[in-house]
């Protein structure tokens, strides 16, 4: 059995961003565009107005300030609301392929490696741009890496429990250096004309290294441990599918994107965290004051603090439990490598922490990591 370890990880941040300021013009346009043509409705109580949105009640809502995106004029189009993105020939990279190349070029740079010394590539997304051949496949041929690769999807879990899935093989030695990739297009399927959700989500890719601890030639983060769980749940859904078309789907139907029943999110899946990483703790012989840090999922700045506090037993201290939804917004699976990405750096050796995500399905899984 081999010790596996975080080697090298890496961020692909898109070029455009959208302020909450900028979005909020866009959606009360809209919403006043859709007032107008149905006033009629409105006025005899067969449809409800659309409210206006603010960036005060994004801001107080989720602590989201800003997201970044891969196209920006089709979201803040009133009469589009959605991105704008080509379609690509199939002999060309996939859009996501070619994010999760720029991040996994990052984490390989990191690491001390290239392409050709991985054999294992997981691409662990919410959603993929196809249903195959898998995008992992298309990146491990782009990187010029061997082994085998293969698509996940356990939504905003996704990174932890692919994490899960290499580290096992690392540690076992069916593979020897492996890369997780989480290409995010989350702006493809938010309903950006819905105002309780139009500010939740933005696009990125992250990617990390994961090999045998042996083979580190720079800082690392071991392994130590990691656990994963589901409950199933409705809460968080979206039934869009290769299926849509034999249904007679094809309308433009609300349940096609993102929809979530906050409140019961709230209720039922922060007890179901703060329990999961309390209860892996205990089982590896950690105690909640050996964390340094906890990078958790970057869905909503209240969850975050919640599960910070309930699993520290205090107000966690500045830098404890970083947030950066601030600048990205939720990118579902990418959210908790992006603050293991951007604040790592400082943690010396011996000093531990936990990755955690956790959403949809309901799903959880988390990552004990120690600084070598």
């Amino acid at each position: 059995m081999y010790q596996p370890a975080i080697t090298g990880h890496g961020v692909f941040t898109p070029s455009q961003s959208i302020s909450n300021d900028e979005l909020v013009v866009a959606f009360n346009a809209y919403a006043d565009r859709w007032n107008a043509a149905h006033q009629t409705e409105i006025d005899a109580g067969e449809a409800e107005a659309i409210g206006h949105s603010s960036s005060e009640f994004i801001f107080n809502a989720s602590g989201i300030e800003r997201r970044y995106v891969m196209n920006k004029s089709g979201v803040l189009d009133p009469d589009r609301m959605y991105p704008q993105l080509p379609a690509r020939a199939d002999d060309t990279p996939g859009i996501m392929a070619e994010m999760g190349v720029d991040a996994a070029n990052k984490a390989l740079e990191m690491a001390g490696l290239s392409g050709g010394d991985i054999d294992l590539v997981i691409c662990a997304a919410s959603n993929h741009e196809r249903a195959y051949p898998a995008i992992a496949i298309e990146i491990q041929n782009l990187l010029g890496a061997g082994g085998f690769a293969f698509d996940m999807n356990v939504a905003c879990s996704s990174a932890t429990f692919g994490i899960q899935a290499a580290a096992d093989m690392v540690r076992s030695g069916s593979v020897r250096r492996a890369l997780v990739i989480c290409p995010e297009i989350c702006s493809g399927h938010l309903e950006w004309r819905d105002r309780d959700c139009h500010f939740i989500f933005g696009d990125v890719a992250t990617a990390v290294v994961i090999q045998r601890d042996e083979e580190a030639t720079g800082p690392h983060f071991t392994i130590q441990a990691t656990s994963c769980a589901t409950k199933f749940s409705n809460n968080i859904r979206n039934n869009h599918g290769f299926l849509r078309n034999a249904h007679d789907q094809m309308e433009d139907r609300r349940d096609m994107q993102f929809m979530q029943n906050g409140r019961r999110v709230f209720k039922e899946v922060l007890p179901m965290v703060s329990a999961h990483i309390l209860t892996h703790l205990a089982d590896t012989g950690w105690e909640a004051s050996d964390l340094r840090r906890l990078w958790l999922h970057q869905a909503n700045k209240t969850m975050n603090d919640f599960i910070g506090k309930k699993v520290l037993g205090r107000v966690p201290e500045e830098g404890e439990q970083p947030n950066i939804l601030q600048d990205y917004a939720n990118t579902s699976s990418a959210g908790s490598i992006i603050a293991f990405s951007q604040n790592s750096e400082d943690m010396q050796p011996g000093d531990r922490g936990v990755i955690c995500s956790f959403g949809a399905g309901y799903s959880v899984g988390s990552v004990l990591v120690e600084r070598a």
